[in-house]
């Protein structure tokens, strides 16, 4: 790639032998391979495997590193390159967990990092170990070419992202000082190339906020060959099914609002272009939403709340009825809808004296504003991604999903999903059966990278 070419012989003049794309690639390629092979299911979680990895690692190669946390299964780590001191830290951030695999759903398996059809198959490939692997082999390649940049470049691996809060929560509460930076760069991004051609790049500046609800019907038990009017199973039911099929309210923010404008301008939105104003006026904003879920049902997830029942527990013999019934509703919310809002909504919509609907027990993330597109790091973003797509359109991005971004923007720091890698097939394989990241997919996602940190370092 000439635009990393050019931006690493430029920093490493001064070095005895200079950095390559095929160097980085390489790296992160057996970078994501070890991390793969290191199983991390959550739960338990067991990330200490990769920290204590990490650390062996980077005291190999003479990097500043610290192992962290208050559960020694379960351990962050912290790496540190120090810079001039001119500028704030710039902190890369990863998690090292991941979501449970079905061995038996799977056609590898998940935890061998297979190299097959030009793709590395694994648990962890997309999310979000590729991620870690290129930002380890980044901040590997600099260390050992001795570049100076202007601001400390800290690496962090944390754990319990897809569960709990030992990861970031503790970080915060009790390592602040290890991970305070100007803004940071975490999962979220979305890199894509449209039908007719056209490079985007959504860097995520926003997240919707999960937001998980228990619905519990209450009823009599009773000998199942009597049918009963009060049977908890059919209100439970029912239930779902009401708040499965209800629209729930259109709003837009400044962020899709600003996503929405930029794509409907893109060859194969022209038919967003007529939908917008009708989406922004109250009268016809909800049946306009429904012709975008039609079209994309991205896009309708990304104007409301979405509402997605998950897990059942009711009874215990198939010839009794049971007393109560059980459902969790995994709810993302909008960021600027409050938690009790969403919930009283819900209620109304089930509508039903026998179910309670209430929220489910744990920590919420915030909701937080989203991170500016003025920084010197959303603007060094922009530059690197034109420089390797010239035309690409670069735009900022609320994902559907969450990330622990959240909770570092509460502090005050801009944090961005970058998308570095480009998906390469129609839908993400995030917590899906044969989970997998493209080789060379990776390898250009590690150089893209590195030009945005050499760009925004000094």
């Amino acid at each position: 790639m000439s635009f990393f070419r050019l931006a690493i012989t430029a920093f490493l003049l001064a070095s005895t032998s200079a950095a390559t794309p095929g160097d980085l690639a390489d790296l992160a390629r057996q970078y994501l391979v070890d991390l793969i092979r290191l199983d991390t299911t959550n739960p338990p979680g067991n990330e200490t495997r990769v920290a204590e990895y990490l650390k062996k690692l980077c005291d190999s190669e003479g990097i500043i590193s610290q192992t962290l946390g208050a559960d020694p299964t379960r351990l962050n780590f912290v790496a540190r390159l120090p810079g001039s001191g001119k500028l704030k830290p710039l902190l890369l951030m990863a998690h090292s967990d991941v979501v449970p695999a079905d061995r038996a759903q799977w056609t590898v398996d998940p935890f061998s990092a297979q190299q097959r059809d030009g793709f590395l198959w694994g648990r962890g490939a997309e999310d979000d170990k590729s991620l870690l692997a290129a930002e380890l082999a980044v901040l590997v390649e600099l260390k050992r070419h001795a570049v100076k940049l202007d601001r400390d470049l800290i690496l962090l691996s944390e754990s319990d992202e897809e569960a709990g809060s030992t990861g970031i929560q503790w970080m915060i509460a009790n390592a602040w000082d290890k991970i305070d930076a100007e803004f940071a760069l975490n999962e979220g991004g979305l890199s894509l190339t449209t039908m007719s051609g056209r490079r985007i790049f959504e860097i995520q500046t926003a997240e919707k906020i999960p937001t998980r609800i228990i619905l519990t019907a209450h009823g009599s038990a009773g000998h199942a060959s009597l049918p009963r009017a009060d049977n908890p199973v059919v209100h439970l039911a029912r239930a779902i099914i009401r708040l499965a099929d209800a629209d729930q309210p259109v709003r837009l923010n400044s962020t899709t609002r600003r996503y929405l404008h930029a794509i409907a301008g893109l060859p194969d939105y022209r038919w967003l272009a007529p939908l917008l104003s009708k989406l922004e006026n109250p009268k016809t904003a909800m049946a306009t939403a429904d012709r975008l879920r039609a079209f994309d049902p991205e896009l309708d997830a990304m104007v409301r709340t979405t509402v997605s029942p998950t897990m059942l527990s009711a009874g215990t013999k198939i010839n009794v009825i049971p007393n109560t019934a059980e459902a969790q509703i995994d709810v993302r919310r909008l960021p600027d809808e409050t938690h009790d809002e969403v919930i009283e909504r819900l209620r109304r919509m089930v509508h039903d004296p026998a179910v309670d609907v209430s929220a489910a027990p744990g920590h919420e993330m915030p909701a937080t504003a989203p991170s500016r597109t003025t920084t010197g790091l959303y603007r060094a973003m922009q530059q690197a991604f034109t420089t390797a797509a010239p035309g690409a359109l670069v735009i900022p991005y609320m994902v559907r999903g969450a990330t622990d971004g959240s909770f570092l923007r509460e502090k005050g720091m801009d944090v961005y999903g970058v998308p570095i890698f480009m998906r390469e097939d129609k839908e993400s394989r995030a917590h899906a059966n044969d989970e997998r990241m493209g080789i060379e997919t990776l390898g250009s996602g590690a150089n893209l990278l590195m030009e945005i940190v050499l760009l925004v370092g000094r």
